[in-house]
């Protein structure tokens, strides 16, 4: 397959442009349209006793109250006949809107609990029609048309559900567009940096145009047939600036250290594609397959990054693997164009690399040098420990946010959380004296400050007189009760009470569900936990697999597989002690809170594919070197010489594009934008520099093993990025360097050192010839 990719580059390489640049234009004409498409949510399991109370709510009642609108007289009190008259008239306005039903108001039924506590504001209540797709609009529509101040001295602010949905997709688009801002240009001239030349520095850019077209295109196309969250853009646009990059790194790399042999361009193409191409195709599945994972999810929140995120590896793959090598065979020698004045001069012998140097020191004394970074690594994931988790609501948005400052007045002004309460509805006749009964037992439960039915509402164990119930709560087929709390929404207490209500005997023959933000978040912990061993035991399976027929040894995987969660553990840990601890919420400006589930979820997939990603880039030259004959150690070290820089570019560059999401003002995206990025650096320095070549010489020759049925197997099916074996080229010429017109022993750091030349190559122990 690589030979045809590296032929039909070198014989058809205009056209491949050609066509591409026809797909770049038609892909985004398509992904121009993503935004329409995506949605807000998708945090819940829609098996889920919660979802399923939603349900029967909507079709009997018309749905839950997810839209709070706030009203607040600038004069006086709410009962003034002016402002009275005014608010009626707002409520009669909100009844006749298509968007809205079940619009309940404190001057419909005069409840206390509708009023706040200094009689300045009062509640309507109402439910926003339409399904995921028309949801987001119809809230916009609303919002935008009854929120600000209203003629007779009115001003209306909007909260629950559908106002914070509301906030969070305009959000979403903010948040992207300042890391873009911020990432492009950034990674832009870091990529300068690396290759030292304009044109290489270009190259890379346009496979990430190319990935994120497609990848838009993708969500696009997806959005029309499946939900599809709208925070699923901000994953394609980091992941497929930052794959594209790299791997566009690895195969620039690679095809300029050919040249600098003295291989001709179309060789160059060639070696190129059978060894970095190889290694590219590898690494694009291993990440794949850790974020095709989240597809065992049924939050559709969930599954968006899985399919966005195997879209846009696989995009950026394609891109990879056909466009680059079109485009390296076209420019040939001149991919070093525009050279800058600031690139080192490169050492003749291309053997004693930073990189290199410390995979060696770490070999002589592996034990000395890896405890240190292992206890960091340990210490930093110690806050796991004490991790707790929880679902997005108006706490991730930033505290000028209108929903956010609504939520925080309901709790402090009002008799009860209604943007919090538990709905339980029986879908079923019940007798009024079983319902009296059943409401007050809950109303007597810990932490329960009222519980409203169709007929009454209750208190402390008791009917309150002051108080009637709400008739649209009652029907002659089913029955829907309000529990209101004056617990802090989703706190242990807060699931404690949801447990409570599902435990409490109920009336004879009945079978309550029980919805609300709450039980949400009991279902959403119950349903992912459950399903966690399984996504875990699905990207370990398929990652082993990969690494096996990549290496031909059990050990590989198993090592990768260790070094991996160790690194993974180490930065949830750090995010945990940031995120949900508190610690630097000053400087980034968000709410401490407990870790949002489904995004932690998202973090370690996407971590751990990535740091699969760089395990393949280092361990497919440690296995070229050995296949070639070196021991063990000098494949280690040699390996890490010639990889370790471009490892840390591209992990640098990779993490720039998810650390400018530390930008945002949506919590939980700044932890999964600085979650990324941290995981990426530490396995680039910490776990790639230190613990695999420690762990390699620890391991000696064991970590090549395989038993006998398996190294027949892998003979067979397995594959490598050996490819062809290494010809002898001439000699290199003085000057021929990399981003640079001499070598000399000043270059260290060099971006990737060149194959020896033909004398060196006949003392090799190693090369064959």
């Amino acid at each position: 397959m690589f030979d045809r990719l590296a032929e039909l580059a070198i014989r058809r390489s205009r056209l491949i442009l050609i066509v591409a640049v026809v797909a770049v234009a038609l892909m985004g004409a398509v992904g121009s349209g993503a935004f329409t498409k995506l949605k807000g949510g998708g945090f819940d399991d829609p098996a889920s006793e919660s979802t399923r109370a939603e349900k029967v709510i909507e079709e009997k009642f018309g749905g839950e109250t997810n839209l709070i609108l706030l009203v607040r007289a600038d004069k006086g009190r709410v009962d003034t006949p002016a402002a009275r008259d005014d608010g009626r008239a707002l409520v009669a306005d909100l009844k006749k809107d298509q968007h809205l039903e079940n619009v309940v108001s404190y001057w419909d039924t005069k409840s206390p609990t509708l009023r706040s506590e200094d009689g300045r504001e009062a509640m309507v209540l109402a439910h926003v029609k339409g399904d995921a797709s028309e949801f987001e609009k119809n809230s916009k529509s609303v919002i935008d048309d009854y929120t600000g101040a209203h003629d007779g001295g009115l001003s209306v602010r909007a909260g629950g559900g559908a106002a914070v949905s509301n906030d969070m997709a305009s959000q979403v688009v903010d948040d992207l567009l300042l890391a873009e801002a911020i990432a492009i240009p950034l990674t832009l001239v870091l990529l300068l940096f690396v290759f030292g030349s304009v044109v290489a520095a270009l190259l890379p850019l346009a496979i990430a145009i190319f990935a994120i077209a497609g990848s838009f295109a993708q969500l696009s196309i997806l959005g029309g047939i499946t939900d599809v969250s709208n925070t699923a853009t901000n994953l394609t646009t980091a992941l497929g600036l930052g794959l594209a990059i790299d791997y566009a790194l690895l195969m620039i790399s690679r095809f300029r250290e050919q040249l600098a042999t003295g291989a001709s361009v179309d060789d160059a193409v060639r070696r190129t594609v059978h060894t970095a191409g190889r290694t590219v195709a590898f690494s694009a599945a291993t990440v794949a397959a850790a974020l095709a994972a989240l597809l065992v999810f049924p939050q559709y929140f969930l599954r968006s990054f899985g399919y966005a995120g195997v879209g846009v590896v696989a995009v950026a793959a394609l891109g990879t693997l056909f466009v680059m090598p079109a485009l390296l065979a076209v420019l040939g020698h001149r991919v070093n164009s525009g050279k800058l004045p600031w690139p080192k001069a490169r050492r003749a012998d291309g053997r004693a690399p930073l990189w290199g140097r410390l995979a060696r020191t770490v070999m002589r004394r592996p034990a000395l040098t890896a405890l240190p970074v292992l206890a960091v690594l340990l210490v930093a994931a110690s806050p796991l420990l004490g991790i707790t988790f929880g679902t997005p609501d108006e706490r991730v948005l930033p505290e000028d946010a209108q929903s956010r400052q609504v939520s925080a007045t309901l709790r402090e002004n009002f008799d009860g959380n209604d943007d919090a309460a538990l709905h339980i509805v029986i879908d079923r006749p019940v007798a009024k004296g079983a319902l009296a009964t059943y409401a007050t037992d809950l109303s007597g439960l810990d932490g329960v400050a009222r519980v409203e039915t169709g007929t009454a509402t209750y208190a402390d164990g008791q009917a309150k007189a002051d108080s009637p119930g709400n008739g649209s709560l009652s029907r002659a087929d089913a029955q829907r009760i309000t529990v209101v709390s004056d617990l802090e929404p989703k706190s242990d207490a807060a699931q404690s009470l949801v447990k409570d209500v599902r435990t409490l005997a109920p009336p004879a023959g009945s079978d309550p569900l029980v919805g609300g933000v709450d039980a949400e978040l009991v279902d959403s912990k119950d349903s992912i936990g459950g399903l966690l061993p399984v996504a875990i035991g699905l990207v370990v399976l398929t990652t082993f697999v990969l690494l096996f027929l990549f290496t031909g040894s059990v050990v590989q995987p198993l090592r990768a597989l260790v070094l991996n969660m160790i690194s993974l553990g180490a930065t949830l840990g750090v995010m945990t002690w940031i995120f949900q601890d508190g610690n630097l919420s000053g400087l980034l400006g968000f709410t401490a809170q407990p870790m949002e589930l489904a995004m932690t979820v998202l973090m370690f997939c996407i971590a751990f594919g990535l740091s699969m990603d760089y395990e393949v880039f280092v361990t497919s030259r440690i296995k070229e070197l050995h296949d070639q004959g070196a021991d063990n150690e000098t494949a280690v070290t040699d390996g890490l010489g010639h990889t370790g820089r471009i490892v840390s570019a591209a992990a640098c560059l990779l993490a720039v594009s998810f650390l400018a999401f530390g930008t945002a003002k949506l919590s939980f995206m700044q932890m999964f934008g600085l979650g990324s990025g941290l995981a990426i650096l530490i396995d680039a320095v910490a776990v790639r520099g230190v613990l695999v070549p420690a762990a390699m010489r620890l391991l000696g020759r064991s970590a090549w093993y395989a038993p006998g049925f398996l190294r027949t197997f892998h003979g067979r099916y397995g594959l490598s990025e050996a490819g062809p074996e290494t010809t002898s080229v001439p000699a290199p010429s003085a000057g021929t360097g990399v981003g640079s017109e001499a070598r000399t022993e000043s270059d260290s750091d060099s971006e990737s050192d060149p194959e020896p030349n033909s004398e060196a190559a006949a003392k090799s122990p190693y090369v064959r010839n």
